[in-house]
């Protein structure tokens, strides 16, 4: 594409946040619905009410999911929702659930040991998670086996690898975690180089845009490539919802003092501000952050990973309480009054993609595990909040 439009800035995409034109597809009726209700209360329910909506969500996903499925990352990211439920209420049938899928897939990986597809590495996280409620080796071999070649011998000097920005989700948080677990700095200094990469280098300026703190999917949507139809760039939601949870993970991995904690606090303020000046009046957000108009309305994964990063930044104390905990608020109130079905389904989830025009209609039906997922990593760090 020969047209060149540079990302507008904060300001303006806040003023164009609240645009709700309705598409005319089978489900406008409820979108509209949706667009008209009252606004969310920016106040967190209790810790009580949070956890029996998260329950309602786990267990309906469990409920219809006898067989467990596959180690891939969209399944992988239910299961890291789970695990994190599972520390908040100690309720033994999320952890055997977790457990079955990880003995199911033998604590192994998508590609074997030698893949370097973060997307294949996403189930490390939840093998990490395992192994700390119930130490075992064993369940580490793979992703250990796997992370250690990328750090000391299989082409150890590369480093872009992550050349989308799903990937920092899929595996900052466990190159982050073992090198915690083993004291070796040299997974931190690989994460870094991979993910300085992705950030400043990637198709030339790097995928994180400074001027406002968001974050391109990949180069194809930098500055000078792929625009919406109005001409407007596009800031897929759910990449930066990818990227907010990558920082949220990670710095609850890594200790304050370790070298490049700052920078990634730093990053993921300026991202948790950024994205609370679009968000819509009914506490979602658009699948393109930069135009409301494109495909409109409300959408959940992108939504859910928002609430998860933005809590986590309230309670690290990266961002004012009182200004941006009303913003986690209103995305789960929103959520509660629009996407959860009176069964614990979950809808509005954009399904796999890679950009707004994926999977689409998003409707009050389309559910999938990652979204599921990532609304358990919101509720649980949103009820360490809660009174």
């Amino acid at each position: 594409m020969d047209r060149r439009h540079f990302l507008i800035g904060g300001a303006a995409l806040a003023a164009t946040a609240t645009a709700t034109a309705i598409p005319a597809t089978a489900h406008a009726t409820a979108r509209a619905a949706a667009s008209a209700a009252a606004p969310p209360s920016p106040v967190l329910p209790s810790r009580a009410a949070v956890v029996t909506a998260l329950r309602r969500v786990a267990d309906h996903w469990i409920g219809a999911h006898a067989d467990p499925g596959n180690n891939q990352w969209a399944n992988a990211t239910f299961f890291s929702g789970l695990t994190a439920l599972y520390r908040l209420t100690s309720d033994t049938r999320y952890l055997a659930y977790a457990r079955s899928w990880a003995e199911r897939n033998n604590y192994g990986l998508n590609g074997g040991t030698t893949t370097r597809n973060a997307d294949n590495q996403c189930a490390g996280q939840v093998y990490l998670d395992l192994y700390e409620i119930e130490p075992d080796p064993a369940k580490l071999t793979a992703i250990e086996t796997c992370l250690h070649r990328m750090v000391y011998t299989d082409q150890a000097g590369k480093g872009d690898d992550w050349w989308w920005d799903d990937a920092l989700h899929m595996a900052m948080s466990p190159f982050a975690r073992l090198g915690v677990l083993r004291g070796d700095a040299n997974y931190h200094r690989k994460l870094h180089d991979l993910y300085r990469h992705t950030k400043s280098a990637e198709g030339g300026p790097g995928l994180h845009d400074p001027a406002t703190g968001l974050w391109y999917r990949d180069k194809n949507f930098l500055p000078g490539g792929i625009l919406s139809p109005s001409g407007k760039p596009v800031l897929w939601s759910r990449g930066n919802g990818w990227v907010a949870a990558a920082h949220t993970k990670t710095l609850k991995a890594l200790p304050a003092d370790q070298a490049d904690t700052a920078e990634y606090r730093a990053t993921l303020k300026e991202l948790v501000r950024a994205v609370a000046a679009v968000q819509r009046t009914d506490g979602f957000w658009n699948v393109n952050l930069a135009d409301p108009a494109h495909f409109p309305g409300p959408e959940t994964s992108g939504t859910v990973f928002f609430a998860y990063g933005t809590a986590y930044a309230v309670r690290a104390g990266l961002v004012d309480r009182a200004t941006y905990l009303p913003v986690a608020a209103r995305a789960w109130n929103g959520l509660l009054a629009t996407a959860v079905h009176p069964d614990g389904t979950l809808g509005w989830i954009q399904k796999v993609g890679d950009r707004p025009d994926s999977s689409q209609p998003v409707t009050y039906d389309s559910t999938a595990d990652f979204g599921v997922g990532g609304f358990l990593l919101a509720g649980t760090e949103l009820a360490a909040l809660a009174t």
